[in-house]
C-alpha cells in the first residue's frame, strides 16, 4: 500500500445557495486553502476536515491500493492513471481535491 496525495485545487462559494440557506456572514471553507497538500493511506490525514475525508476516502483507498495503474470509472471520467478529482459534501462551498498516487510505501 502507498501513500496518495491530497492537494486542495479550489475552494467554492455558491452565494445564491448561502443567501438562501446559509447563515449570515457564510464564506468559504474555513479549514481548506488552495495549495494545501496532505499525504494519506488508510487513515485521514491531522488537519482535513473529518467531513471531506468520508467525501474522498473511498478514492483514497484505491489509490492507495493500486488503482493508480489505471484510470477511475472505465476511463470516462478522468484522463490521467492515477488521480481523481474529489469534492466535499458541503454544497454551499465546497472544496475540490486532487487525489494523487504516490511511490511513497505506507509503514
Amino acid at each position: 500500500m502507498n501513500k496518495v496525495k491530497i492537494t486542495v485545487l479550489k475552494t467554492m462559494f455558491n452565494e445564491d445557495l448561502a443567501q438562501e440557506y446559509g447563515i449570515e456572514d457564510l464564506s468559504t471553507c474555513p479549514f481548506h486553502k488552495v495549495g494545501q497538500t496532505f499525504l494519506a493511506d488508510y487513515a485521514k490525514p491531522e488537519g482535513l476536515c473529518d467531513e471531506a475525508w468520508k467525501a474522498i476516502y473511498q478514492y483514497v483507498f484505491a489509490l492507495a491500493h493500486g488503482a493508480g495503474n489505471s484510470t477511475f470509472y472505465y476511463n470516462d471520467w478522468i484522463k490521467t492513471p492515477g488521480v481523481a478529482i474529489c469534492s466535499c459534501n458541503d454544497g454551499i462551498r465546497p472544496v475540490i481535491f486532487k487525489l494523487e498516487a504516490t511511490d511513497i510505501e505506507c509503514k
